[in-house]
């Protein structure tokens, strides 16, 4: 029986995984306070019940990745002060973000959380870290869907040029 057999929590944490974890649980905690930034630019209501969906999760990263580094020994970046409820109205309008930039960038950002998780998930050799990111990689997938089903719905998205007419092939 080797040091990596066993109950993967009484396994120690290699760089990798340590560094995941703590870059994620970072992540979680910017992502909260953005998100509750946009959430002060928002106007649509069903944007507003996805960016709440997105601060649900990523306080769940936060507390699930925090207590992961402290279980084993390690201190997790702090978290950054709650964003004050802001009323749309009082946001100068050349200041204000679009409902279509926030929903932009709430795509960007789920995107580049599937890759992070995947990354993490392929370099984790204990098994409940890889567990962990498969979860989190699963949230991110459902909430990337309603993204893109908003988007679509509200006509935000802005497509990549679109192939309509295919040339035709020329056998020789």
């Amino acid at each position: 029986m080797g040091i990596l057999s066993g109950n993967p929590k009484d396994e120690p944490m290699h760089y990798g995984e340590i560094f995941v974890v703590w870059q994620a649980s970072a992540a979680a905690k910017g992502a909260i306070s953005f998100y509750q930034a946009y959430l002060n630019h928002a106007g649509d209501k069903d944007l507003k019940k996805l960016l709440e969906a997105l601060i649900d999760q990523a306080r769940i990263e936060m507390k699930e990745l925090d207590t992961l580094l402290v279980d084993n020994g390690l201190a997790s970046m702090p978290a950054m002060p709650e964003r004050p409820e802001a009323k749309l109205e009082d946001i100068p309008v050349g200041a204000r973000l679009s409902d279509q930039e926030i929903a932009a960038a709430l795509s960007t950002d789920v995107s580049a959380g599937l890759v992070a998780c995947s990354q993490a998930m392929g370099q984790s050799i204990r098994e409940d870290i890889g567990a962990l990111f498969a979860k989190y990689h699963m949230s991110k997938t459902a909430l990337g869907v309603k993204i893109l089903e908003l988007n679509k719905n509200k006509g935000w998205l802005v497509p990549p040029p679109l192939q309509i007419l295919r040339p035709e092939t020329v056998n020789a």
